[in-house]
């Protein structure tokens, strides 16, 4: 065929330009586009039957650095000259086209950005030109070429092996893509798991590997010591036995940097424990093993693969960003869409591999979309299968991962109302003593002791004394200690009926008080009278108790409701907010030594320095002093036990 020029059938001539504005931020995504191009390629060729016995498909790009150019090369079913004028001329273009004019002025983000295909090669080429030859019998090369402009070249090529190259002239703008490791890491991120082996190798490499390799010829005729290569055993040259042993130069293959059958493509039952800790360190780059798995593996009613692992957790979700990795036919969408998977389920890191999702859409049409809905409540029912299994059948084992997995399984009950009913019955809470319980277990044998009310600790270590207080008297503390907790602890009160958590510190358990004893209103007046003196905190009241611990003189008590609120707005960010003070409640044990003196005392220096011990103290017990009165605590407490030394000599 003589030459044949053209011009592309565009409605404006700023439609390049368009491409390079619109996607600016994600100009890689051309290597997904063409290398998906080419595994389509290959699908076909096997589709029609035309190949080899000994065919063996493979994608291979090239960086040419020196000359700014980038290739990649397929063995796939090729194109015919009518095929470019129709696949590339008007298809291709066509479907970029419209992609772009419907998604241009939007602003909104589009999901995976398919549609631009060949053409989103433009984004960072100058020009472009196409080598094609096809598998049918008796068809001629084809060479097309564009510069990026509304016109096109097409002639006779002399291409000999069937398939396609699409040869890229990167513009100025484009140097990263000449980074032989920077186009690899690309390739791993777009192309992981596509069907057909891919390569990249760099020009300079191979130029200074066929180097090497002429060196070695060289030396094979005639080595320095005078034989042949080919010698008689015995030879003592050193540089001959060097060449013996060292790795033939130029003969190594490149890498292949895709894994074409990935493990969540198999079926559960071909998979080992091993297989899966593998997939997990190579997808993640993680070295601590997963605490388990789940293998998505549905025909119906979704075409659904994925594998799904539970990290080890830190407490503080929020400071653990999981990634589960969108794919399409195996083909790499986007990390953690939350419009597909489930926001709280994005604390895992995975792989979910769905062929029928719709692409080229915004996310608000994710968001209403009712078969993506769907497939997000059916991932979500298999988790929870998942779990609850775990827990009915290896409750041991579901217990040692219950640190890890608990702030997950609460995020998951606050955000999804369908995953909170899976759960309910395998919430369990951590005793001070280490031991876990339901929520119906905890009240069962609470029910004679204090009905409906589940007493918790944020901090079982810096509030040992007062759990002490409690399990000495028979009363099981729970351990809520993550920054979820609070809003946990106000969504099970708003699921259970009259169930009320109560933080130990909040108010005094009727189990712990001493109910026949009788307080003295005189000293009651003369204690609060005391302390009002001593201690110049308007915020601080003043209580006498009679408890049946006599150990202990005094106890801090914070209203639950406004910690409450206070918490929720520091963890949710909300700075801004007004801090108001807490109420404070100083609760005297009318049992102690100490305050029956006390109440007898003058208000003298000494008097307040004991009101004040006495606060701090309990204040300890809660959390640490500010510098300033940590200060102050260390002076009183020398000066007091100054005091009392003297006194005794």
């Amino acid at each position: 065929m003589s030459m044949e020029k053209g011009q592309l059938s565009i409605h404006t001539e700023n439609f390049l330009p368009i491409i390079k504005k619109w996607l600016y931020s994600d100009r890689d995504i051309f290597v997904r586009e063409l290398i998906s191009n080419g595994c389509d390629a290959v699908a076909k060729r096997r589709m029609v039957g035309e190949c080899p016995e000994d065919y063996a498909p493979a994608i291979n790009v090239v960086v040419d650095k020196e000359h700014r150019i980038l290739s990649f090369t397929d063995n796939g079913v090729g194109m015919t000259a009518d095929e470019v004028r129709k696949y590339i001329n008007q298809v291709a273009f066509s479907g970029a086209s419209d992609f772009l004019e419907k998604y241009k002025d939007s602003g909104e983000q589009i999901i995976g950005h398919f549609g631009l295909g060949f053409y989103s090669a433009f984004m960072v080429s100058e020009k472009v030109r196409i080598d094609t030859l096809s598998c049918l019998p008796g068809e001629t090369a084809v060479t097309w070429e564009s510069d990026g402009s509304v016109e096109y070249t097409m002639e006779e090529s002399e291409r000999e092996e069937v398939g396609t190259t699409v040869t890229l002239y990167l513009n100025d703008e484009a140097d990263e893509f000449l980074d032989g490791y920077k186009m690899r890491e690309i390739i791993r991120k777009y192309c992981s798991f596509m069907p057909v082996p891919i390569y990249c190798e760099v020009e300079a490499e191979k130029k200074a590997a066929e180097e090497a390799a002429k060196e070695k010829a060289e030396h094979d005729e005639q080595c320095e010591c005078g034989h042949d290569h080919e010698h008689e055993d015995g030879c003592t040259c050193e540089e001959c036995h060097d060449h013996e042993h060292e790795e033939e130069p130029g003969q190594k293959l490149p890498e292949m940097l895709n894994t074409p059958s990935p493990l969540y493509m198999r079926a559960p039952k071909d998979c080992a424990e091993e297989d899966y800790k593998k997939f997990y360190r190579d997808t993640f780059h993680e070295w601590e093993e997963p605490l388990f798995w789940i293998h998505l593996n549905a025909d119906y009613p979704f075409n659904l693969h994925g594998i799904l692992y539970f990290p080890r957790l830190k407490n503080d979700f929020t400071a653990n960003e999981g990634q589960v990795k969108l794919y399409s036919n195996q083909v790499f969408i986007a990390d953690n869409i939350k419009e597909i998977i489930p926001e709280f389920l994005l604390l895992l890191k995975g792989v979910v591999d769905c062929p029928d999702l719709p692409l080229n859409v915004s996310r608000s049409f994710l968001q209403n979309d009712g078969y993506v809905r769907k497939l997000s409540e059916y991932i979500t029912r298999k988790v929870a299968d998942r779990l609850t299994g775990l827990f009915k059948n290896e409750r041991g084992q579901y217990e040692s991962y219950w640190k890890d997995i608990h702030p997950f399984i609460k995020y998951g009950c606050l955000r999804d109302s369908k995953f909170y009913d899976r759960m309910k019955d395998c919430l369990i809470y951590k005793t001070s003593k280490g031991e876990f319980v339901t929520l119906n277990e905890y009240l069962e044998k609470a029910k004679d002791v204090h009905p409906n009310k589940v007493y918790y600790a944020a901090d079982e270590d810096r509030q040992a004394n007062t759990v002490g207080l409690y399990e000495e008297h028979g009363i099981q503390v729970v351990v809520m200690g993550t920054p979820i907790d609070v809003s946990f602890m106000q969504f099970i009160e708003s699921q259970v009926k009259d169930v009320h958590f109560a933080r130990i510190d909040a108010d005094i358990a009727d189990a712990l008080r001493d109910k026949d004893a009788v307080l003295d209103a005189d000293m009651t007046s003369k204690l609060e009278e005391m302390f009002k003196w001593a201690v110049e905190e308007g915020n601080l009241k003043v209580r006498l108790e009679s408890l049946k611990n006599t150990d202990t003189p005094a106890v801090l008590l914070l209203d639950e409701n406004m910690r409450r609120y206070q918490e929720a707005m520091r963890y949710w960010g909300s700075d801004g907010m007004p801090d108001f003070p807490l109420e404070r409640t100083l609760v005297l044990n009318a049992q102690h030594p100490l305050v029956k003196n006390l109440a007898d005392r003058a208000q003298d220096d000494t008097a307040k320095d004991i009101c004040l011990q006495l606060t701090d103290l309990a204040e300890m017990a809660q959390q640490p002093l500010s510098a300033e009165r940590m200060n102050a605590f260390i002076a009183r407490s020398l000066r007091l036990m100054t005091e009392l030394a003297t006194e005794e000599k």
